[in-house]
């Protein structure tokens, strides 16, 4: 008999004073909001320029994955071995990936200097033995470089969940080269560093070369990567590759957090300088510039409520706090969990807005939570545009390729664009991917 499991969604809110480190929401049964804007780790492996990325899943997980590639337009690049109730009985899993790999690899009409093989749940639960066959593969087709990924949902709560191991994994092919002093890696994030970033224009004006995944233009650009002695990470799930660089390639790992707390964006700007021996000075300009642009959105925007979510911003919590303490109206954020890096916003929101509410975006409850508000509503990501049915919204994934006050200042004019224009929300959120800077369709 079907049970209906939840019919209040009042009790899946938390009051941010009531919110427990780190999970402030139990775990259960899960529910995935029709908001596909945020990136995910196919996205991810596909950022690789060259690479041809083959998902070995069972025929339901290869949907999702099979649908990002033909909405990003690079089916080429794209293949899939499924996974049926045959190969599990006759037990030649490991055969298939080998073989089917190898099958795939005859029929393209190019060899790519690269291939990424996703493995699935089902291969952790037979317990396969991938060691064998990866190394089969890289002794059959010796010009490849392979390197091993996981479409393996099981692990979002052990050491590294799949974004995280996606984002390390991606640097596992660059092959050790000898370091250039002015040359600096921005490692793990999906968009290219913003040009007017502060912290670009920092290592640019000190003639440094930045490196990205973002900005590789093919994979000969992705393996200069290799060659920089500084890695730095400004997002929490690309710590492991950072480390990964520091200790595989010999490179001075550096994380330097995306925030919106002015003396955090000066501390990491003077380590960073600290770090290559050159010389930062808060600029003045820039931080009378930032209040401007808060308080001129401020103005427009009045006491009208803000919803904020964590695909908007690692940082929402964070992102929560400075707009509160200019003077705007949040009074909603849309967040499953916390990380070691919302601490500090958490306990500040505990003492200052402990009325703030937290609601999750996963428990089954919110697949009834009401879509509409009674009220006009600001929302800043997809799915708190979604959860509150506001056109209203600015579309931006992750932070976009901001850092710094130039980051704040760009976000507090799209800010008003998105109040006083609204967007089509269902056209716009229902798109894999389709985020600031990503062209899906």
């Amino acid at each position: 008999m079907l049970r209906n499991i939840r019919t209040d969604t009042k009790q899946i809110s938390v009051p941010v004073s009531q919110a427990e480190f780190p999970e402030p929401f139990p775990i259960g049964l899960e529910y995935s909001a029709p908001a596909r804007g945020h990136w995910t780790i196919a996205h991810v492996a596909l950022s690789l320029p060259e690479a041809h990325i083959i998902y070995v899943c069972p025929q339901g997980c290869l949907r999702g994955v099979v649908l990002t590639a033909a909405e990003l337009n690079v089916s080429q690049r794209f293949s899939t071995i499924e996974v049926g109730e045959e190969n599990v009985l006759e037990g030649d899993m490991e055969d298939q990936v080998i073989d089917g790999v190898g099958h795939i690899l005859e029929e393209l009409p190019y060899t790519p200097p690269a291939v990424l093989v996703f493995t699935s749940c089902i291969h952790q639960f037979l317990g396969i033995d991938l060691n064998m066959i990866y190394s089969t593969l890289r002794q059959q087709h010796p010009g490849i470089q392979f390197t091993d990924c996981y479409m393996n949902p099981i692990m979002r709560k052990g050491n590294w969940n799949p974004d995280q191991k996606m984002r390390r994994q991606l640097f596992t092919l660059l092959k050790p080269a000898p370091l250039d002093q002015h040359s600096v890696n921005i490692v793990g994030n999906d968009f290219p560093l913003d040009r007017t970033s502060d912290l670009y224009r920092l290592l640019n004006d000190n003639h440094y070369t930045v490196r990205e995944v973002a900005t590789s233009r093919n994979y000969a650009e992705y393996q200069k990567m290799a060659t920089s002695a500084v890695a730095i990470t400004t997002r929490y799930p690309a710590e492991a590759a950072g480390k990964l660089l520091q200790t595989k390639y010999g490179q001075k790992y550096l994380h330097l957090p995306f925030s919106y707390d002015y003396a955090e964006i000066i501390a990491n700007l003077q380590k960073l300088s600290a770090e290559l021996g050159i010389t930062y000075q808060p600029d003045p300009n820039a931080i009378t510039a930032t209040d401007q642009a808060l308080a001129a959105a401020q103005q427009v925007i009045g006491d009208t409520p803000i919803a904020i979510d964590y695909t908007f911003s690692t940082k929402a919590l964070g992102l929560a706090r400075l707009l509160l303490d200019r003077g705007f109206n949040v009074t909603d954020v849309y967040v499953d969990e916390f990380d070691k890096e919302d601490q500090a916003d958490l306990a500040a929101l505990k003492a200052s807005a402990p009325n703030l509410t937290l609601h999750p975006t996963i428990d089954v409850g919110m697949r009834i939570a009401p879509r509409q508000s009674s009220e006009k509503l600001l929302a800043l990501g997809q799915k708190a545009a979604y959860f509150n049915g506001s056109p209203y919204f600015v579309n931006i994934v992750e932070g976009a390729g901001w850092y710094g006050f130039d980051g704040i200042q760009r976000m507090a004019k799209l800010m008003i664009e998105a109040y006083n224009e609204p967007k089509d929300i269902e056209s716009v959120i229902q798109v894999k991917g389709l985020g600031w800077g990503c062209g899906c369709i």
